[in-house]
């Protein structure tokens, strides 16, 4: 029997955007796979084994759709491989975190977005399962979005702190500082704020004022930004979410997991 042509224009835009995923996919895995060996060249052996990593990272939304019989939409999928790569290959051992200033931001922005869309995707999963009796309002669905999103947040800073404390990493990147304010540096032990200008500061006889214009704090500042911008990434996903929920918007359905059908 024939296929009608409503039903043939209907497959060519799958197709397309197919063929698209495939190309991301595939050209993803070559650069990391070039750079395995470029590094392999370099004696870089610690940074090889990272692209290792990241080529089984891209794999892993792959392997949860056919164990867990779920479907990632394609934009979601997509946007979490570009994200590994983005983090791993550029960001660790390109050095794009070091070249580009508000390179960690936007990662951290984007992985708020994309933890939310999961988020999401759980209570949506919950609320069509036959088993499990969950009616949540469109409110308290963006609520726990933007909770998960903002938990594996603080999870994430967490492995970085243990990595800097106990491997001595510099994980959460240090800021310069030139201003102390501070209670404990009141002369009278008053519950008041002072305000120290950093005016010199000599590290092992070295003025770390006249070098770096002031002092470091210990990775405090990278750690709050990140967790900000992480929540403007949930509340930004939470947003769309909520009007996809309630029928007056559809650009959610690109980052929310769903069951898949026969």
């Amino acid at each position: 029997m024939k296929k009608n042509k409503n039903e043939v224009k209907k497959q060519i835009p799958e197709k397309k955007k197919y063929t698209l995923k495939a190309f991301i996919y595939f050209s993803l895995r070559i650069l990391t796979i070039l750079c395995m060996i470029r590094q392999i060249q370099l004696g870089n052996y610690m940074n090889a084994a990272l692209c290792i990593g990241t080529l089984i990272l891209f794999s892993v939304t792959i392997i949860m759709e056919h164990k867990l019989n779920i479907d990632f939409p394609d934009l979601l999928e997509i946007t979490v491989w570009i994200f590994i790569f983005s983090s791993e290959i550029l960001g660790e051992i390109n050095q794009f975190y070091i070249h580009f200033e508000n390179w960690d931001l936007i990662l951290h922005t984007t992985n708020g977005f994309i933890m939310a869309g999961i988020g999401y995707s759980l209570v949506e999963l919950l609320n069509i399962n036959e088993n499990i009796k969950v009616n949540l309002s469109p409110i308290y669905v963006a609520i726990v979005a933007i909770s998960f999103s903002m938990t594996i947040g603080v999870f994430w800073e967490f492995f970085e702190y243990g990595m800097d404390k106990y491997l001595h990493k510099d994980m959460q990147k240090d800021t310069i500082i030139n201003t102390i304010y501070s209670v404990t540096l009141h002369d009278d032990k008053k519950n008041e704020v002072v305000e120290v200008p950093i005016k010199s500061v000599i590290i092992n006889g070295e003025d770390w004022t006249a070098k770096y214009g002031g002092y470091i704090d210990i990775g405090l500042n990278d750690t709050m930004e990140d967790l900000f911008v992480n929540f403007i990434g949930a509340v930004i996903f939470s947003i769309f979410g909520y009007l996809y929920t309630i029928g007056k918007g559809k650009y959610a359905s690109n980052f929310i997991i769903k069951r898949k059908t026969e």
